[in-house]
């Protein structure tokens, strides 16, 4: 009877059809799930006159879609370790679509944060999975750079909720501009035909069809037999909840500074992607040209994934992010400064790449620095304590914003996150144990495993 490794057979396939079509869904739901994050941005000046509302009210609302991001961060991460993530990741592609296209017909602030923070959920639970799944399906050494083409959507979401609200507002209303989100509901049919569960997940619930259907997609010159006997001989279900596994064999330390890491980065991320249109709009800029600032940092921020991706593979993580975070503080803190209109496009840019590409980077070392069978679970509970921060940070601008202070002050206030995430990450071990027994040359569980990425 012939045994094949699943894990040995997607490592060692060539990237084809079937992975650029699960790449080109990935990217067209992460796009999506920016634009619904990123729009209310667009809004806010126009949202705080027509319903009277305060700074601080404003980034409350803001925050309350974080605060859903972070629990369906969490709760579809663990749903999707344990029951697979085609469905989990589909359930949170309805949810952001759906409550954000009905946030076009809120007819004030509360009726506007409940469904808000509904879409969250949904927005929340999309990241863990798109991550796990080409993590699972993508040949190891293209892993990286597929995982970052994929995150820069993101910003690709962002730039398209900046271009949809300098166009639509004008011409009919802020509203407007949450009839986009709908346009996911669309194409759920063809999401649910081109998605699968993980190999270890279709294996652990014994649909050897479907895992013989997949593997000979992932990896077309592999031979199946009838009698193809299928292992995942480098995961090993470790005892316990996957929460608690997460802590378990020396990952403590990198867990931990994994988090402060990613609360420091996505409260600058979210603070300033929210308050960046209105700063820029209160120092004396037109509404347009704010927003269109939101276009070069997403800009800048996608082209910063694409080389920070190169460097981290040549360099390392490590002496990539670091410095990165101390240059996107050292940025931020120029804006304050008045400055001609190209030296301030491209600080902005090299904001946007040293703040959200890094980020990115972020999570393409955490999707690798957890196994599979935890793999949701880590991305998940390291993005939910990042929307942590994301709920602080919109409403930390609206705190900055209403006491009036300097344009300078407020940006130095956006920069000292940076430098904490930099100190974090400084810290995090690029060795730790292996909880997999030692089959085919991987490591005993005494072992120690060097994070490749």
């Amino acid at each position: 009877m012939a045994t094949v490794n699943i894990t040995d057979v997607v490592n060692e396939g060539k990237f084809n059809r079937f992975h650029l079509g699960l790449l080109a869904w990935c990217c067209f739901i992460v796009t999506f799930d920016s634009f619904d994050l990123v729009i209310y941005s667009s809004v806010i000046p126009l949202i705080m006159e027509e319903w009277a509302i305060t700074p601080v009210q404003a980034g409350a609302i803001g925050s309350y879609g974080f605060i859903g991001m972070m629990i369906g961060a969490v709760l579809f991460g663990i749903m999707a370790d344990k029951l697979g993530r085609k469905n989990v990741l589909i359930l949170s592609v309805v949810l952001f679509s759906v409550f954000s296209f009905l946030c076009a017909f809120a007819p004030g602030p509360t009726s506007f944060s409940v469904l808000r923070f509904i879409a969250g959920i949904g927005i929340g639970g999309v990241m863990p999975n798109v991550i796990a799944l080409l993590t699972e399906y993508t040949p190891k050494y293209r892993v990286n750079i597929v995982i970052l083409i994929m995150l820069c959507c993101f910003s690709v979401g962002g730039i398209l909720a900046a271009i949809v609200g300098i166009y639509f507002i004008p011409l009919m209303g802020w509203h407007s501009v949450y009839w986009v989100a709908a346009i996911p509901l669309l194409f759920i049919p063809l999401m649910m035909k081109n998605f699968h569960d993980s190999p270890v997940i279709l294996l652990m619930k014994g649909k050897t069809e479907e895992l013989r259907y997949v593997l000979k997609k992932a990896n077309p010159a592999l031979s199946l037999t009838p009698d193809t006997k299928f292992i995942a001989s480098n995961e090993e279900k470790e005892s316990g909840s996957p929460v608690t596994a997460l802590f378990k064999n020396k990952r403590a330390l990198g867990t931990a500074m994994i988090w402060i890491a990613f609360f420091m980065c996505i409260l600058m991320i979210n603070g300033l992607t929210t308050w960046l249109p209105n700063l820029m709009f209160s120092a004396g800029y037109a509404l347009n040209s704010s927003l269109s600032f939101v276009i070069a940092l997403n800009a800048g921020s996608v082209i910063g994934t694409l080389i920070l991706g190169t460097l981290a593979d040549k360099f390392g993580v490590k002496k990539v992010l670091v410095p990165m975070f101390v240059m996107a503080s050292v940025c931020l803190m120029l804006l304050g400064f008045k400055n001609n209109m190209i030296v301030l496009y491209l600080l902005i840019g090299i904001t946007g790449a040293c703040t959200i590409g890094a980020q990115n980077l972020s999570y393409s070392f955490v999707s690798q620095y957890y196994p599979s069978l935890i793999r949701s679970t880590g991305v998940g509970f390291a993005s939910a304590v990042g929307r942590i921060g994301g709920i602080i940070g919109p409403i930390f601008g609206g705190v900055l914003v209403s006491l009036s202070l300097s344009l300078q002050m407020n940006f130095m206030a956006f920069a000292i996150p940076g430098i904490i995430a930099a100190i974090a990450f400084t810290f995090v071990p690029l060795k730790i144990a292996s909880s997999s027994k030692k089959i085919k040359g991987i490591a005993k569980e005494e072992d120690s495993v060097e994070i490749k990425v």
